[in-house]
């Protein structure tokens, strides 16, 4: 056995006798890991801080892009943000043991549907040091093991994040491996867990385009995932100016980095020369490079789009502008350029709303919020794992619950089929 696949037997191998443990667990055990963890976290911040200015200098150096060290950069208020996350998923109900459903059969079967782990989860992630604790936690709390294969950019961090996670599990009296990271930065790796089914049950990636597209491809393993994040937000004729203006400009600027950063305004045109200028303005005062369609290349301070701006995921302080013919415009440019990520329309219009709301098939929808919201915490679920995207099992933000499955329980009484 060459030396990858070795590793990845014995880190696989680990994982599945570590799940085992984990998975019939009490909940409360499971919780008293996590909060361990997260006072570990807040012991460790000095070496933290340390390390992640070593990850922050060897990014600089390699010309990493301010999206992408924003999505590094670790501070007191990231660290404490951290930290509460994991007290909040360690607060949450156990999703394991959950009774879904239950019914009887004329037959004389009881039968129950009650949730259970999904077993070994792969996490294959670049340069956000966050994802190390939620994705820890997140499987920790929902009775899984996983296995951290972490980028570069953030690996002096990540390891110390990691071994907060563990202290916490074994002073909990639970196994060590159930969080495990992968020591090597060798890319070749990837396709080593890519392979392995028989230890991971499923992959979430987090990263850029071309790290998701790969395992979307290449994967033997089921995969939660979506491949870019293409918001897009609505102002509609009907929209109020002060509200419209407050969602876009969070939409975009809160941080231009993340997935859910709006990434199209789309404006009806009847409010396209008044209210629409008006939020361009705005957006151009807020340092935004705005990339306008032909009907307003007129207006100061913008930039005409290419074609290839729609359906572009910038990560940045950029946004593409474009005229649509009422919500139904509006559906059908997201239906062709959408990526089904979080899309938001701003309208004080139910009808309006409800229709945007019935006829797009993006994973998250909004109506009069900011499409920045689009996350785990945010939703009451602690932290996330990820967004996905597809329809198979999980969808939207990937939180403990959408990190089970679950198995049928049939009671009978000498019951025999005739």
């Amino acid at each position: 056995m060459t030396e990858l696949p070795r590793l990845m037997h014995d880190l696989g191998a680990e994982a599945r006798s570590a799940a085992r443990q984990l998975a019939i667990s009490e909940g409360d055990t499971k919780s008293a890991a996590i909060r361990s963890a997260a006072e570990h976290v807040k012991r460790q911040a000095d070496a933290i801080f340390r390390a992640n200015a070593v990850d922050m200098k060897a990014g600089e150096e390699r010309g990493l892009s301010t999206a992408m060290l924003d999505r590094l950069y670790i501070d007191n208020d990231r660290l404490a943000g951290m930290a509460d996350s994991m007290q909040t998923i360690a607060a949450m109900a156990d999703p394991v043991g959950t009774v879904l459903d239950e019914w009887s059969q004329p037959s004389g079967l009881f039968i129950r549907k009650v949730s259970t782990p999904l077993g070994v989860i792969g996490i294959i992630y670049e340069s956000r040091p966050n994802v190390t604790t939620d994705a820890g936690s997140l499987c920790i709390k929902a009775g899984n093991a996983v296995i951290l294969r972490g980028g570069s950019d953030s690996a002096n961090t990540s390891r110390i994040l990691v071994e907060c996670l563990q202290v916490g599990l074994v002073e909990a009296g639970l196994p060590q491996n159930a969080v495990q990271r992968v020591p090597t930065q060798d890319r070749a790796f990837v396709g080593a867990m890519l392979r392995a089914g028989a230890y991971l049950d499923v992959i979430i990636p987090r990263g850029g385009k071309g790290l998701v597209a790969r395992i979307q491809e290449e994967a033997t393993v089921p995969v939660f995932a979506h491949l870019e994040g293409i918001c897009h937000v609505f102002i509609d004729r009907d929209a109020d100016p002060s509200k419209a203006k407050r969602v876009v400009l969070n939409a975009k600027t809160r941080r231009p980095g993340i997935c859910g950063a709006a990434e199209c305004l789309l404006l009806d045109r009847a409010i396209s020369q008044t209210l629409g200028v008006e939020v361009i303005a705005e957006l151009i005062a807020a340092g935004v490079e705005v990339r306008v369609d032909a009907e307003l290349a007129g207006l100061a301070g913008v930039v005409p789009a290419e074609p290839e701006d729609y359906g572009k995921e910038f990560l940045e302080m950029t946004l593409a502008v474009r005229v649509v013919d009422g919500v139904k415009g509006a559906i059908q440019h997201i239906s062709r350029y959408g990526s089904g990520h979080p899309d938001a329309i701003v309208t004080e219009s139910s009808e309006a709303a409800d229709r945007f709301f019935h006829e797009l098939d993006s994973a998250i929808l909004m109506h009069n919020a900011s499409t920045q919201f689009a996350d785990g915490g945010e939703f009451g679920m602690g932290a996330e794992i990820g967004i996905a995207t597809g329809r198979i099992h999980a969808r939207g933000p990937v939180g403990a619950r959408q990190l089970t499955s679950f198995r049928y329980q049939v009671t009978g009484d000498g019951t025999i089929r005739p």
